[in-house]
């Protein structure tokens, strides 16, 4: 084996592997960290997800986490020694904080965000921050700051956004764990197209910073390349936080091991109501569903009676409420500086609240979406449905002029071939998005596993299923090698 092969392999295992090694004190903390870099130098030319890395303060650390597995110093902490790459959105203490606008450049926080501070208390190694798109606002991730970021699955292709430089980092091997958020899919779809773990917490599990906090449609959560890594670093970040009034108590934590799926009831609805669905997006959903039938589920075809326009319609009034008023601000300060995209976000979520009344119209139509998933899930354990209704996206575009048509189906907006944001109105249901193939493209595609309000572990124990009859992590993008 080449010494270039042993620290990709390296690169790639997974957390809770590396965690047994380095106790057994057969994989130090130093070698991680080095193969991990090595990585991120080889391929961060192509891929570009890193907003910022600190390699040299990461290796440092990493001999720190050296000397305490060999007995020095204090215990060992749950992530001790793993390298963590966060999104730059999530402040950290010292360090730059532009949420990737030119306009905020020069900003430098003073606070860390809670899921950071979380991460570096348990032991984990922030070497890199990574990529979103200006404000986070989009599903894309390139910004005037930062350039485009690339799937490295497909460089033609984007990684989804906005967390998508965490998951163009975890498939490229740049990172071990990674954290996101998530106001309309933002975890979720960089999840689906780059062939990686996200998940969406029910709202409250995790802290999150004032005054987002307040936003029902907010979350912070974790991403991996498996189900077992994405549960690790859900337990380290969840759990009341006297900042976040809303975080719940108490801490849940998920378990260990999860059981099998027999007998469970899984409704499986590819179009989600009325959303149009690429063919290989449908195939490969439809693949992960005969899986757990395999596995001894009861999967059931279900028609959700939920509308793509109601759910857009009621997005927008949202972040027209809320999101988009702090866009306009800093648009009308500093219009010149920002990207098309954030600028046409801002006028279009004004737009939607223009009208008197937009506000409880928008909360009537949530209310019917809520509805609908409470009725179904009295007869169903979990919903089963497609992440993205398209493969991917390309990286370069903006998606402006350009439309997204799906068997002869224009959409109004490119947002609207997320699958995701049904679920920031459904705020109180655990989601996580697990790969279910490969696109034609060589991208891969994702299937969101939905559960009640709150019932985080049944969703945990399903995508446990699909990913032992559907195994994913050996595969790897050709890019890396």
């Amino acid at each position: 084996m080449s010494d270039l092969t042993h620290l990709t392999d390296l690169a790639y295992m997974p957390a809770t592997e590396a965690l047994r090694h380095f106790r057994d004190r057969s994989l130090s903390p130093v070698e991680l960290m080095t193969a991990v870099i090595a990585r991120a130098e080889a391929v961060e030319p192509r891929v570009n997800a890193l907003a910022e890395q600190t390699f040299e303060h990461a290796l440092a650390t990493a001999r720190e986490a050296e000397a305490r597995y060999g007995g020095k110093g204090e215990a060992p902490g749950v992530l001790e020694g793993l390298p963590v790459a966060t999104k730059e959105e999530q402040p950290l203490a010292g360090r730059r904080s532009t949420d990737g606008s030119l306009a905020f450049r020069d900003e430098i926080a003073d606070v860390t965000h809670p899921v950071v501070e979380r991460v570096q208390a348990a032991g984990g190694i922030v070497h890199a921050r990574t990529t979103t798109p200006e404000f986070s606002c989009a599903a894309f991730t390139q910004s005037r700051l930062w350039g485009v970021t690339r799937n490295p699955w497909n460089p033609e292709f984007s990684p989804g956004g906005s967390s998508g430089g965490s998951g163009a980092a975890l498939a490229a091997g740049e990172a071990t764990l990674a954290t996101g958020s998530d106001i309309g899919g933002s975890i979720r779809i960089p999840a689906s197209f780059t062939g990686t773990v996200g998940y969406k917490p029910p709202y409250g599990r995790v802290p999150a910073m004032a005054p987002f906090n307040l936003d029902t449609y907010c979350h912070d959560g974790p991403m991996a390349r498996t189900v077992a890594d994405c549960a690790l670093l859900q337990n380290v970040i969840a759990g009341p936080h006297p900042l976040d009034a809303v975080s719940l108590r108490p801490k849940f934590t998920l378990p260990e091991h999860f059981e099998g799926v027999a007998g469970m009831r899984v409704a499986l609805s590819v179009g989600l109501g009325d959303w149009p669905v690429d063919p290989e997006v449908e195939a490969n959903t439809r693949a992960v569903a005969e899986a757990l039938r395999a596995a001894g589920a009861v999967v059931e075809e279900v028609e959700v009676p939920i509308r793509r326009a109601d759910v857009m319609e009621a997005a927008m009034i949202h972040f027209g409420s809320v999101f988009g008023p702090y866009v306009v601000s800093v648009a009308a300060e500093h219009g010149d500086l920002l990207t098309p995209y954030a600028l046409d976000f801002a006028e279009r979520t004004a737009e939607a609240v223009r009208e008197p009344g937009s506000i409880m119209r928008g909360l009537e139509l949530e209310a019917a979406v809520q509805t609908t998933l409470g009725v179904l899930f009295e007869r169903y354990d979990v919903l089963l449905c497609p992440t993205t209704a398209v493969p991917a996206l390309r990286a370069d575009d903006d998606y402006l002029s350009t439309k997204v048509v799906i068997g002869g189906v224009e959409l109004d907006s490119y947002l609207e071939a997320a699958m995701t944001t049904v679920f920031n109105i459904a705020s109180r249901c655990p989601v996580l998005s697990v790969p279910s193939g490969l696109a034609s493209t060589g991208v891969p595609t994702g299937v969101q596993v939905v559960g009640r309000t709150y019932d985080d572990a049944t969703v945990f124990r399903v995508a446990s299923a699909i990913e032992a009859v559907r195994p994913w992590n050996s595969r790897r993008p050709a890019l890396c090698g």
